[in-house]
């Protein structure tokens, strides 16, 4: 028999049709490409072609953009179903706490797996896998979250649970799902590429891994001991498809397709209404103009961002810092040269987080970028927990990414002079990822949030041109 695999990771929320970056021989371009519409369009004519499909969402899904916000994820959920999944994990999903995903979980037609999610009593929070029936072939599935939702997110998202990086219960339910008959073992993964390839190396019995969370561009399957894994991008740009040659329940080929979807794809008419009747409040931001950029903004660099540099701008025209920060988020669709709308700006920060200030001392700022260094940087794969580097500005940080853990970091500058270890530092910053709550004296939270911080901005800078000189630089 035939199967196919399909697969779509990170989308973020991203509902309709958006800017995009790719990369030719002059460098960055921008293309208009996803939207739920044309995924589903894509799937339906896949679906024509064979019936022998399981379809997967690897989490980053209920989160992202300003209508799931507000609505809490629930605007999504008539999509998901009428894209007929078989199985999803999470990440930001949990944005809203635990309780309020197990309740949208319940309005799906599908499983929300997590192996490695456990309650304070030590039982699941969700099924830790599934078993599927295909062409008379039993495919077994295994789900993890991503484990750093204790360790590194908002507290309100984990909320008395635990997670586990999966590694010793993967192997547990590989034993269960082939005792029950499984012929083909897939694991659905928000860990993250690095995470999941450490994981496959430790464990036997895995045919398929879906991968998610660090937002790589996979173009063809990569073999870790036995295991074939893939990641589509980010933002719903990409669809992912396996397509598994099965006799005597083997896998006698597999040959794998990155598929971007551009408009190209026909659009499946239902989804494409239900996109537009969730979009149509949102029509005023998304079409008032609130500024200019000279060159695209955006954050799939890991050292330094021009999407963010707006976001600090704003924080330090807002708070009077000459220094601040903010997280390394990957999500955020690029903005184009041209216009950016007000719509923009609640893709950079959907959640529209309160600007705040806090005291740091020059040693606090030190030990804040290095454990920021570790956590982006780890040569071990499972401590890897953030996204890119912590964005900043006014300092200028000389490092060494291959330097062991706390002395990557050669000199900081600030305005031009080496950073005072025993000077203390006000500085401007956005979410405890920003700066976390173990460090600095006096934090502040001020009455403006991020979105009327950058408007403001804007408002006085109207043609936004990020600087040239980056905070972070390989020496």
């Amino acid at each position: 028999m035939d199967l196919d695999i399909l697969f779509v990771n990170d989308i973020h929320g991203y509902l309709s049709p958006h800017p995009d970056l790719f990369y030719d021989a002059s460098g960055e371009v921008v293309e208009t490409v996803g939207g739920y519409a044309a995924i589903a369009g894509l799937v339906e004519k896949i679906r024509k072609e064979n019936p022998n499909i399981l379809f997967f969402d690897g989490g980053d899904t209920l989160h992202g953009t300003k209508p799931l916000v507000d609505s809490r994820g629930k605007a999504i959920l008539p999509i998901l179903n009428a894209l007929q999944l078989d199985g999803m994990v999470g990440h930001w999903d949990f944005a809203y706490g635990p309780e309020h995903l197990e309740e949208l979980s319940k309005h799906l037609n599908f499983p929300l797996l997590g192996c490695n999610v456990f309650k304070e009593d030590g039982s699941n929070f969700f099924p830790p896998a599934a078993l599927f029936e295909n062409g008379g072939l039993k495919i077994g599935v295994i789900g993890i979250c991503a484990m750093i939702i204790d360790k590194v997110m908002p507290e309100k998202m984990s909320s008395s649970l635990r997670f586990t990086s999966g590694v010793n219960e993967v192997p547990r339910h590989i034993k269960n799902l082939k005792a029950d008959g499984a012929d083909l073992i897939i694991l659905l993964s928000h860990n993250g590429f690095p995470q999941d390839v450490e994981l496959l190396k430790r464990v036997e019995g895995v045919d398929i891994c879906l991968s998610s969370h660090t937002h790589n561009r996979i173009y063809d399957a990569i073999k870790i001991n036995g295991a074939r894994i893939v990641q589509c991008g980010c933002h719903g740009a990409f669809l992912g498809r396996l397509s598994l040659e099965i006799k005597g329940k083997n896998i006698k080929s597999c040959k794998y397709r990155l598929i971007k979807v551009d408009d190209s794809i026909p659009k499946n008419t239902e989804v494409e209404d239900m996109v537009n009747n969730i979009e149509a409040a949102y029509t005023e931001i998304r079409n008032t103009v609130v500024g200019h950029t000279e060159e695209v903004l955006h954050r799939y660099n890991t050292l330094n961002s021009t999407m963010d540099e707006l976001l600090l701008r704003a924080i330090a025209h807002s708070t009077n810092t000459e220094i601040t920060f903010s997280n390394g988020w990957r999500y955020g669709a690029p903005i184009p040269k041209g216009n950016i709308t007000e719509n923009d700006l609640y893709n950079i920060t959907p959640m529209n987080p309160p600007v705040s200030t806090v005291d740091l001392t020059g040693e606090e700022i030190k030990q804040m970028l290095e454990e920021n260094l570790e956590r982006t940087f780890s040569s071990d794969p499972f401590g890897q927990m953030g996204g890119y580097i912590k964005r900043c500005l006014g300092l200028q940080v000389n490092m060494r990414i291959e330097n062991p853990q706390g002395h990557r970091i050669q000199e900081i500058y600030f305005k031009g002079a080496h950073l005072q270890m025993d000077k203390t530092y006000t500085v401007g910053f956005v979410t405890m990822q920003g700066v976390a709550k173990k460090y600095g004296e006096n934090r502040k939270q001020h009455d403006k949030k991020a979105v009327e911080a950058m408007k403001e901005y804007l408002q006085e800078n109207p043609k936004f041109s990020p600087g040239n000189t980056r905070s972070f630089r390989l020496v």
